[in-house]
């Protein structure tokens, strides 16, 4: 989309092209497919490429309120961007695998029956269908979000509490229709179809022809059932590989089962070219290759209890590296519920369901006698994963030297006939599990050099400082409870993809949202020394737990963090608010290099800031210097005096791209750029790390290492550059 359609009151007629969901800030979010854009640059430029799927929201109303399928809209539009980090949800791969190019906000809607339907429209209008019957069928049971994801594969009535639990016991792929439940159906399919030409007269159907009906039988009920599961990317890839395995099954091909692997990747990629962007794409392929490992040529040698048990250890062992890769642990509990919940949903769950839903679309008001039943096994198989998730038991995060030699170990006690070989295998697994957690969960990995990694939480603020084993965390970004959390979709996958499994001090600059929020969740997930705020009564009163107090910051209190000095200042006339915050200095005592952490400060604590600072040193003492521009580059801070006294070297603004308080200020940019600083944007840059290493500031911006449909010349990230 033309950056100068960015924010414009645009209007476009189309029609929905997914089910509308509630989102955040009582709104209902959809997708939506454009057939016209009522836009003059359209018709005077025949050359010009329009979005054709828009990610939309709109806000004040409930799905309720839209008055039908086909529509024409008043929306303002931003190209896709998120946040950029090296680990953590990426919102621009999610926006480019969903196929959106650009998302926005809706200011009117008007049912509009001139947009032509399809076979596209047409589509989404009967699953939509679809999703409304299971909800007036079965809305009134107490396991409706399961039903509704099982039967139809829509998750969007699962809320927060349940998505913990299926992630703690490593269960979300039950509820996510894939190889498993497509599995189900094709076993299911094959074996009535095959009972059912067996009772044919003899002679009227020869054995290819009963082989062909079948393979034709099993893969029309797979495309259906995916059809009404909404026929998603996960569950096109499932059919393909369903598809490729039963043609080499049931049509009784003699050969290996690792070519029948390779024809499904093979179609899987021809039709999807981008499907290892997806992590499902790696999952889904890993485990059946790590099953195919194990069980070739051992069918007959194991039962279907030993089989259960190899497959759950092997899966658990041989998908361990591929989370590892995408910054994930391995939940231990994992391999204990799903070695029970998936017989469970195999064998009855799903029958079950696939039962009650052909009655209550066959039989009127059946399902208030059959909510019960599904309550039942539902009922059954929740309380287990709810016990299981209670239980506790850590993620298994080893480092990756350790996980090679793990993953491999797990493998060869699988298959491996017991023996002198088996016995010490799995002596060798218990003396880890016994010691190593430990050492594990709490050390911190050797960094030589000083790091400084300013993330990329959109308009907000969050810092790591690190050296040797010693880290310090600078506020922890925004939070919108139940909606967006810095610390989840940040902050925790960038610190495990570091290895940091121990904060050692923690300071909350003020008690500002954008600086301090998911902080609880960030207590609860890792051990934290101390935790110092400028203002310690408002932070305290966002953590449940009695055992951490958080201290004051204290002007002039300093202490080390490896070979770094670490200086606390707070404006003493300050009570609360933006001029309360704590601002960090870090020193460099071999290079030199200084950062300057200054919170929200306003010009009237620069002032105070640095009278304190000429009381103590000399600004012009350091080799460089580094400042993060005080509150987000607002109008209200950098002075004259605070840039000139300063001079740094480089200022770095923690801003949100395109948000409404338009960060970082005109005039702020003009004093930086006049002073000679190099100025980075975290809105265009992504995350940045600096290390401090050779005498001198190494910096790296992580969009240098991002995909084209995020660093490309004339996306978002190159038109924001600070001048």
């Amino acid at each position: 989309m033309p950056p100068s359609l960015e924010g414009q009151r645009l209007a476009v007629s189309g029609y929905l092209c997914d089910v509308p969901s509630v989102g955040s800030f009582h709104s209902v979010r959809f997708s939506f497919c454009v057939t016209e854009w009522h836009v003059r640059e359209v018709a005077s430029d025949a050359g010009l490429r329009l979005p054709s799927l828009l990610r939309l929201s709109w806000y004040g109303a409930s799905p309720a309120d839209l008055p039908g399928r086909r529509l024409r809209l008043e929306v303002t539009l931003k190209r896709p961007h998120g946040t950029l980090n090296s680990a953590g949800f990426r919102y621009e791969d999610w926006l480019f695998r969903k196929g959106y190019r650009a998302t926005g906000s809706v200011k009117s809607v008007a049912e509009d029956l001139r947009v032509p339907c399809g076979i596209r429209c047409t589509y989404q209008g009967v699953y939509a269908g679809a999703v409304s019957w299971v909800n007036r069928e079965f809305g009134d049971a107490d396991h409706f979000p399961l039903i509704a994801s099982l039967i139809v594969g829509y998750r969007g009535y699962l809320d927060d509490a349940q998505w913990d639990v299926l992630k703690a016991t490593g269960t979300i792929h039950l509820v996510a229709i894939s190889g498993l439940h497509l599995g189900l159906v094709a076993l299911g399919a094959g074996f009535i179809a095959r009972r059912l030409f067996l009772l044919l007269p003899g002679g009227l159907m020869s054995e290819s022809g009963s082989r062909s009906g079948t393979f034709a039988l099993v893969l029309l009920c797979c495309l259906l059932y995916a059809l009404t599961a909404g026929f998603t990317v996960p569950t096109q890839r499932a059919l393909v590989m369903v598809a490729v395995a039963s043609w080499s099954v049931l049509l009784g091909r003699e050969q290996s089962p690792w070519l029948a692997l390779l024809m499904a990747l093979v179609a899987v990629l021809l039709l999807d070219p981008f499907a290892p962007l997806d992590q499902g794409f790696w999952l889904s392929f890993g485990a059946v290759s790590v099953l195919v490992w194990s069980f070739a040529g051992r069918f007959k040698q194991a039962g279907w209890l030993k089989s259960l048990l190899i497959a759950q250890c092997a899966i658990f062992a041989g998908l361990w590296p591929v989370l590892a890769l995408q910054g994930q642990g391995q939940p231990l509990m994992g391999a204990v519920a799903n070695l029970l919940a998936i017989p469970w949903v195999s064998l009855v769950v799903m029958p079950v369901l696939a039962f009650a839903a052909a009655i209550a679309g066959l039989v009127p008001d059946a399902s208030a006698d059959l909510i019960p039943v599904v309550d039942a096994v539902l009922g059954s198989l929740w309380f287990f994963l709810d016990w299981a998730a209670f239980c506790g038991v850590p993620e298994l995060q080893p480092p990756d030297s350790i996980l090679l030699l793990l993953a491999p170990l797990v493998l060869l006690i699988v298959i491996v006939p017991w023996g002198p070989w088996r016995v010490a295998g799995v002596s060798a697994l218990c003396v880890w599990f016994l010691q190593a957690p430990e050492a594990v969960e709490t050390g911190n990995p050797y960094v030589s050099d000083p790091e400084v990694h300013i993330w990329d939480v959109g308009q907000g603020l969050s810092v790591l400082v690190r050296h040797q084993r010693d880290v310090l965390l600078y506020d922890t970004g925004p939070a919108v409870p139940g909606v967006f959390s810095s610390v989840e979709s940040t902050l925790l996958p960038s610190l495990a993809a570091l290895g940091v499994r121990r904060i050692d001090t923690l300071v909350v600059s003020h008690g500002d949202n954008d600086h301090s929020g998911g902080l609880q969740r960030l207590v609860e997930a890792l051990p934290v020394g101390a935790v110092v705020s400028g203002e310690p009564g408002v932070v305290q009163g966002k953590l449940s737990a009695a055992d951490i107090q958080v201290s004051p910051c204290e002007e002039g209190e300093s202490r080390t963090l490896g070979r770094l000095t670490i200086r606390y200042w707070r404006n003493p006339v300050a009570e609360e608010g933006n001029d309360a915050s704590c601002v960090v200095t870090v020193l460099d005592d071999k290079t030199g290099a200084e950062w300057i952490l200054p919170g929200d400060i306003t010009g009237e604590s620069e002032t105070a800031f640095l009278q304190y600072r000429s009381a103590i040193s000399d600004p012009s003492d350091v080799s460089e210097r580094l400042v993060l521009a005080p509150h987000h580059g607002s109008k209200t801070s950098s002075t004259h005096a605070w840039v000139e006294t300063l001079s740094p070297d480089y200022v770095i603004y923690s801003a949100g791209y395109h948000h409404r308080f338009g960060h970082p200020h005109p005039d702020v940019v003009a004093r930086y750029r006049e002073s000679g600083a190099v100025s980075l944007n975290t809105a265009c840059s992504g995350m940045i790390m600096v290390r401090s290493a050779a005498n001198r500031m190494i910096l790296k911006e992580i969009r240098d290492q991002a995909p084209f449909w995020i660093s490309a010349p004339g996306l978002t990230r190159d038109d924001c550059k600070i001048p």
